[in-house]
């Protein structure tokens, strides 16, 4: 008779937004895939005491605290995932690999290229101990887009010519939006670049297979101050216009052009302020052969073009990426029936928990990780020297040396 996987106990720090998705997907993981250990919610970490307290009961983990250190020290937790505001994570990092833990770390990986050097070498360190680590960018685990990234390592597309990629949401274009921990540079390290236009850098990178290696760029804050107080609804909503205002020092908008390691160029957007645009995460790779499309606010279907094909049977054909061919969906709804943002953590939790049970390295590592903090670093130094093309890697000045 077979055994039943091992327990995989696992600590959580933060409860807000992304603490909520984790929380799903770990609760949701092994009911649908197959896994070499089963997810436990253990317990989860949180600043307010009431607050955490509900979380645990809410999101079903057996144990809270208002100190991440306890899920450290706590000799029966095996994974942290952190879910916390960037600033905090360097040090929590540290902490969990340093004790023997996996990591699963929201992006960006760190607020600095600095903490990012420091988290990538601490974990590849603990890989040699059997320590996994894993940077949650989770828009990789979309069916359709890892289906584009499987037809492009076919050669589908061909000869890569040019990219291009749009994060695009609205929830900041009202100028009496609330002041959040998100318009605080100290708390997030940037704004849109940071916050949504890491997403579609890592997604270039990993569907072309090739890494961004310089860039021009420039970044404009379009509301320089918030309401400090008001209702919060989802990433937004209604601030107190009759109070204080609070100084934003992050960016609201980012645009910068990149240049891929091989020479081909592309462009990049990422913005808060695209009215009626609510998640709009674009990526396009076009190629010698074709070319493949996707749009996040259709996240079930994929564009691909052949250029191949007759002249007059040329043009977009709309793939519904929801066949057990594509990668992920067989294990959910019969074939047409969709998926939602959520499965895409769920397809996280389910690649790390088996590459922990493999002995394998997950991806994107933390060093892949921090080669996107290296471009977000560049395309902030790149606008504090009037857009100059700038390297990205260990040689990209800081915005404060090009600002001296």
């Amino acid at each position: 008779m077979p055994t039943s996987p091992q327990p995989l106990n696992v600590g959580l720090v933060g409860y807000g937004f992304m603490g909520a998705a984790h929380s799903h997907a770990w609760r949701t993981a092994h009911r649908f895939f197959d896994l070499p250990a089963t997810p436990v919610l253990h317990t989860i970490a949180g600043r307010t005491g009431s607050a955490v307290a509900a979380a645990a009961q809410q999101y079903g983990f057996a144990r809270h605290t208002t100190r991440w250190q306890d899920l450290i020290e706590d000799p029966e937790i095996h994974v942290i995932d952190i879910c916390t505001p960037g600033d905090t994570h360097h040090e929590i990092a540290l902490a969990a690999l340093a004790a023997g833990k996996h990591v699963l770390c929201e992006k960006p990986l760190a607020n600095s290229v600095a903490e990012s050097e420091e988290m990538a070498a601490a974990a590849t360190e603990a890989a040699q101990r059997g320590i996994r680590s894993i940077c949650g960018f989770s828009y990789r685990r979309t069916p359709a887009l890892a289906y584009a990234k499987q037809l492009v390592e076919e050669g589908f597309v061909g000869e890569i010519r040019q990219v291009r990629a749009q994060y695009l949401q609205d929830w900041l274009a009202d100028a009496d939006a609330p002041m959040t921990w998100r318009l605080d540079r100290e708390k997030a390290g940037s704004g849109a670049l940071g916050d949504i236009g890491a997403h579609v850098i890592d997604l270039l990178q990993w569907i072309s297979g090739l890494d961004v290696a310089a860039v021009s760029g420039t970044l404009a804050t379009v509301v320089p101050t918030r309401p400090a107080a008001g209702a919060m609804q989802g990433l937004g909503g209604k601030g107190d216009t009759s109070g204080e205002r609070q100084q934003v020092t992050v960016d609201d908008t980012a645009l910068f052009s990149v240049r891929l390691e091989n020479g081909v160029l592309g462009a990049v957007e990422a913005t808060r302020m695209a009215q009626g645009r609510k998640n709009a995460m674009r990526v396009e790779i076009n190629g010698s052969k074709g070319s493949v499309a996707f749009d996040f606010e259709r996240m079930n279907e994929l564009e691909i073009y052949d250029a191949t094909a007759p002249a007059g049977r040329q043009g977009f054909t709309r793939v519904l990426a929801t066949e057990p061919e594509h990668p992920y969906a067989a294990a959910w709804w019969p074939t047409g029936h969709g998926l939602g943002y959520e499965h895409t953590f769920t397809h996280e939790v389910v690649d790390l928990v088996r590459a922990i049970g493999e002995g394998a390295d997950p991806s994107p590592s933390f060093a892949e990780a921090l080669h996107v903090q290296r471009v977000l670093a560049a395309v902030e130094a790149s606008h504090a020297d009037g857009s100059r093309w700038t390297p990205v890697g260990p040689q990209t000045p800081t915005t404060q040396e090009t600002s001296a």
